[in-house]
């Protein structure tokens, strides 16, 4: 077993009195998916802000690649390629799907004064980036407010990947989407997996985490109550574990 390109042991956090994460421990491995899982309140939206390096942890220590990492900005953590996608997304709904892909990084063609952005060539890349992921969108022209909700995190998902992400890790992806769309994002998070990414997925649907998941660590109030490998549980017992119920069976 290689070692995890992202590490997470004793970590804490606190906002005043308020303890919000309490020695967690998270291991991220290339070409798997971790999936933590929760009731509101768990702490799992804490957990995803220090990841991101958004919020800075209090206790413990976070690795990548095997060294110790304190980042002070998203964009930190994102030059040693953690991408986050959390559920605002981050997309300019009245633009189109391949200005979004592209937003802030537009390809460029010509020289000088006659140089202009290359959108033939970002309309192909997106195409393309898109059906990597197993995601048939060959309009890309349309503005993003017309897609799915599905379809809208297919977008921010290629995006963080297509600009070089080794790990992405994704807020409730699944959350407020039908069947048919969760579907739909469950593929694109099996296929970034497939890609040897590292993949973190945040949710609290324990059979949206089951259908893709490699390894599963169940928050309640801010402490870990279980750390799993997929063949060490059941997608029954990872729903009990996630309602106390195992833990009140063990006390």
């Amino acid at each position: 077993m290689s070692a995890p390109l992202i590490r997470l042991t004793g970590v804490g956090k606190r906002y005043g009195a308020l303890e919000a994460l309490r020695a967690v421990d998270l291991e991220a491995h290339a070409g798997e998916v971790t999936c933590v899982l929760g009731d509101n309140g768990a702490g799992k939206s804490t957990l995803i802000k220090i990841v991101a390096g958004l919020h800075p942890h209090d206790d413990g220590v976070v690795e990548v690649d095997g060294n110790a990492v304190r980042y002070a900005s998203p964009r930190e953590a994102l030059a040693h390629g953690i991408a986050t996608v959390f559920q605002d997304l981050a997309l300019a709904p009245l633009m189109p799907v391949w200005a979004n892909l592209f937003l802030g990084q537009e390809l460029e063609a010509g020289w000088g004064p006659l140089r202009r952005m290359d959108v033939a060539r970002m309309r192909e890349v997106t195409r393309a980036a898109l059906a990597d992921l197993g995601t048939d969108l060959p309009d890309v022209d349309r503005p993003v407010a017309d897609l799915s909700g599905g379809q809208r995190q297919c977008v921010a998902i290629a995006r963080a990947i297509h600009f070089g992400a080794r790990a992405l890790v994704l807020d409730e992806p699944t959350a407020a989407l039908g069947v048919r769309q969760a579907g739909m994002v469950l593929r694109q998070v099996a296929a970034a997996k497939a890609r040897g990414l590292a993949v973190i997925l945040i949710t609290h649907n324990p059979n949206h985490a089951y259908a893709v998941g490699n390894r599963f660590l169940v928050l309640q109030r801010g402490a870990g109550q279980g750390a799993f490998r997929r063949a060490e549980i059941t997608v029954d017992a990872l729903a009990r574990q996630m309602a106390g119920e195992l833990a009140e069976q063990g006390a």
